[in-house]
Formats: structure tokens, sequence, C-alpha cells
């Protein structure tokens, strides 16, 4: 029914929270994980805007928004402008490694019948930590591929890049599969969300994301609409606040540990 969304539960403190997450994890069989830059942060990287963002300026030095940028438009014109950006943001990310979130997810795989995880982040860490089932919605910044042909290539480094890159096999320029401003969504991932979202969740995280992109929020909607039970894990309000049922005002890495340790004594 639209417009329709359950109302939070009465204010909990933390600990009443993750007691209420644990209990509801306990009775599912299937989850959801939406995650952000938030679950990110506390492996050491850095958002792209806000406290300690790497663009909390209006714009770049080279007088344009970060986002026009990284667009695929300046990416057709001005290769070089845009890979200096991404360059950037490659060597911020460098050296990552999954954090206890990430880890607690992929733990998580082998306790209940589906698992997915939804994520907005371009860092590889879901994958690094063992997670399986992954939607990256916005791609993966260590798969090259090049703009003319069928080269495809996996890096953990850009310093030994030239900018731009160029295909070894027919000199175009490579890109990083991931989608820039500007551009469409992968149309097969996109399937894949909508395949698994009609398929339902018995419980869905939204976890260190504003949530701005409608894709991000909606499956949070989807779930409150058909009575899922729905979680918040962010320090921060977001654009779906107003719709979950439990809210955790934390840090996700801390959060979901907390959730986890909780989950298992209830088990044992």
């Amino acid at each position: 029914m639209p417009g329709f969304w359950q109302p939070m539960e009465s204010i909990l403190n933390n600990d009443e929270a993750i007691e209420r997450i644990a209990a509801r994890l306990a009775r599912s069989r299937s989850v959801l994980f939406i995650t952000g830059a938030g679950i990110s942060a506390d492996s050491g990287l850095p958002t792209y805007r806000g406290i300690g963002g790497l663009y909390n300026v209006n714009t770049t030095e080279d007088d344009m928004p970060i986002e026009r940028a990284l667009s695929g438009e300046i990416m057709d014109e001005r290769p070089e402008l845009t890979w200096k950006y991404l360059s950037q943001i490659e060597k911020n990310c460098r050296g990552a490694r999954p954090n206890r979130g990430h880890q607690v997810i992929a733990e998580m795989q082998d306790h209940f019948e589906r698992l997915w995880v939804l994520t907005q982040n371009v860092d590889g860490l879901h994958k690094a930590a063992g997670a399986r089932n992954i939607i990256d919605i916005h791609g993966d910044l260590h798969h090259l591929l090049c703009t003319r042909c069928a080269y495809r290539r996996t890096v953990d480094d850009y310093s030994e890049l030239s900018v731009p890159p160029r295909c070894p096999d027919c000199s175009a320029i490579l890109r990083p599969d991931v989608v820039l401003f500007g551009e469409m969504l992968d149309e097969d991932k996109v399937q894949q969300l909508f395949n698994e979202l009609n398929k339902g969740f018995d419980i869905v995280f939204s976890v260190g994301t504003s949530s701005v992109f409608p894709y991000i929020a909606e499956p949070v909607r989807f779930a409150a609409q058909l009575r899922a039970t729905t979680v918040e894990i962010n320090p921060d309000v977001s654009r779906v606040t107003h719709l979950v049922d439990i809210r955790l005002a934390m840090r996700a890495s801390p959060a979901l540990d907390a959730i986890w340790r909780c989950y298992l004594e209830r088990k044992a």
C-alpha cells in the first residue's frame, strides 16, 4: 500500500536495541544487508564528503564539482581528469582491510538460509571478508575494463598504471567497472536485486548509508510494507530512519559485532 510504513518501536537504548535485533534474527531465515560508506569507515576509508571526506568542498582543484569530474561525460571527453580523481580515491582505499562489520556479515552466511549484501561501496571489502552473495550496485574500483574491446583485468594498486591507462590489446582507454555519475546502473545487477526482493526477506538492515538513492531506500520501504523487520545502524539520521522498526545509533563495526555476539549467546 503506497505511503505505508511501520512505526519505529519505542525508543530503546543501545543495549535494548541490540537484544531486540538479536531476538528478531533468531527468528529469521533470510537476511538482507544494505551497506554504505559507514561500514568501510571503520577500515579507515574516508567518505567522499562531510567530516573527514575527500571532497568536502564545493569544487575540486580543477574548478568543477567532484560529481562532474567523476562523471561518464568527463570520462569520455577528458579521461585523464577523471582518472586523476579515481586515482586519489584508490590511493585512499589502498591497503584497507575488512573490519569486524564486514567479517560479521560474512560469518552470518552459514547461519541463515539466504543472506544477501546490497552495497554501494566500490572498495571490494565485503568480498575480501568472504561474503558470497553480493550485489555491488556501483561496481568495484579494482576491476578494469576496456572502453572498446573485451579486455578486462583486476588490479590492487593504481600506482603502477599510466594516467589514463590504455588497453594492451587495442590501445583504447581503460576504465574501472564502476557506475560514474550520470551513468545507468548495471541492468543485470538491478534485475538480481529485484529477484531477491521479490522472494522476500525476514529482516533487512540498512548499515552506514544516508539512503539518498531511491534504489537504496526502496528495499527498506518494501520490507516495511511487507511487515518484515527493518533495522538501521547509523549514528546519523537518514532518509529511511522514519521507516525502520529498530534504530541503533552506533558505528557499523561495533554495532554488528555486538548484535552477532548477542545472537550467538542466544543460540548457545
